[in-house]
């Protein structure tokens, strides 16, 4: 089994950045696929960005352009570097990995907070 811990978490400004960082605690076995999925209240969870070994990575619509995801291989880590931040970002982000193309963990969640 593989355990994910997030950090980064916090509440800012809107017009604001944050990064978000996540650890996976295996390594020697690449996870292929690492990304990040958010949450609001009354809301179902969503795909944020995801991003695989060979670097090739998706974003959400709702995030395009403001968000960059990026990952160290050698560390099985991933990050997303979040500017522009809107209060509609507002969310319990999840970091999620998995080894070929679905997602197999799921970090335990960080509370990220833009006031308008």
């Amino acid at each position: 089994q593989v355990q994910l811990v997030e950090s980064g978490g916090g509440s800012v400004q809107a017009g604001g950045s944050l990064t978000l960082s996540c650890a996976a605690s295996r390594s020697g076995l690449t996870l292929n696929t690492m990304g990040w999925y958010r949450q609001a209240p009354g809301k179902q969870r969503e795909s944020v960005a995801r991003i695989t070994t060979g670097g090739t990575a998706n974003y959400s619509d709702s995030v395009k352009g403001r968000f960059t995801i990026s990952r160290d291989n050698a560390k099985n880590s991933v990050y997303l570097q979040m500017n522009s931040l809107k209060p509609e970002d507002t969310a319990v982000y999840y970091c999620a990995a998995g080894w070929v193309v679905s997602i197999d963990y799921w970090g335990q969640g960080t509370q990220v907070t833009v006031s308008s």
